[in-house]
């Protein structure tokens, strides 16, 4: 069963495709298509993924319905208030409700309404992840090394240079920015990022971004996602990864956009992810905050 999924930003909206709920293009070479298999799943585990599937694509698609007045009202959001864990209508509700007077009458109603349909979608999915086996239960909420989607990592840059799990024994700490092209939430980022890199170097770290329309060496979609880096004055590494991959599953499974993590140098994934762009300073400061606790961890482990 797939981990909780992050709250989703609705720059899913964006075009429509699936990958997540931003992406028209999504994963390269798939209009659709996140991979929501358990590992080695039984059929009625698979059954369970392929509903919950169907119940995310709904959500979605009522994203896309509405699509300028959610993205107006995820634009307000703020990561460090998010709670993954929690439940999502309650929170899409919070945060129409504390930003309300920046909508009209009827964008308040076309909120108002979604939200409920989602409250019942989101129903549904908790009945469904409820009814999960013990082994994925643990599988959700394990960390351990053998389940890091991290270990045994592969990729290429956009030169096409091999990148390995040295990359993050490498560095104290990872920051592992998930984007699209078509985000302009993650476009506005790019070069906050950028200027995030220059900083952490010194301090044992490093920004690595994964364009998820660029699985499996898609190299149009690598072209262009290059194009877009340049314009935005950002050089830092961004990989291209295959699908299949640990790696290219949890990606996959991702559904807010931009999403940020944070991975230590024996490849565990720190903390929660980290919803919205940093271009916002309060996200900026919140992730700064937890990479200089990833950082002195790592120095107390030595």
């Amino acid at each position: 069963m797939k981990t909780k999924r992050t709250v989703i930003s609705i720059f899913t909206l964006c075009t429509a495709l699936l990958f997540t709920a931003c992406s028209g293009k999504g994963t390269s070479n798939t209009e659709a298509s996140r991979d929501t298999q358990t590992e080695a799943g039984s059929e009625a585990s698979g059954n369970s993924n392929t509903t919950l599937d169907d119940l995310y694509q709904q959500e979605n698609q009522l994203f896309a319905e509405h699509e300028d007045v959610w993205n107006k009202a995820f634009g307000m959001m703020n990561k460090s208030t998010a709670d993954p864990s929690g439940n999502y209508a309650d929170y899409l509700a919070a945060t129409v409700e504390s930003n309300k007077d920046s909508f009209t009458d009827d964008e308040l109603k076309t909120l108002t309404d979604d939200i409920e349909t989602i409250r019942k979608i989101e129903e549904q999915i908790a009945a469904i992840e409820k009814d999960s086996t013990a082994s994925d239960d643990a599988s959700q909420k394990d960390n351990s090394d053998d389940t890091s989607p991290f270990r045994n990592f592969s990729g290429q840059d956009y030169d096409g240079n091999s990148v390995d799990e040295s990359l993050f024994s490498g560095n104290a700490v990872t920051v592992v920015n998930f984007w699209f092209t078509g985000c302009k939430p993650c476009v506005a980022e790019l070069s906050k990022l950028n200027e995030l890199n220059d900083t952490i170097k010194s301090m044992g770290g490093e920004v690595v971004g994964i364009n998820t329309e660029t699985f499996d060496g898609n190299e149009d979609a690598i072209k262009e996602a290059a194009a877009v880096l340049e314009s935005q004055g950002a050089a830092y590494r961004n990989l291209s990864i295959d699908s299949a991959s640990d790696a290219g599953k949890y990606a996959s499974n991702i559904m807010a956009f931009p999403t940020t993590i944070l991975v230590d140098r024996n490849g565990n994934i720190v903390g929660d992810p980290m919803l919205g762009g940093i271009d916002n300073q309060d996200n900026y400061d919140t992730l700064m905050k937890q990479i200089q606790s990833v950082i002195d961890a790592d120095g107390a482990n030595k």
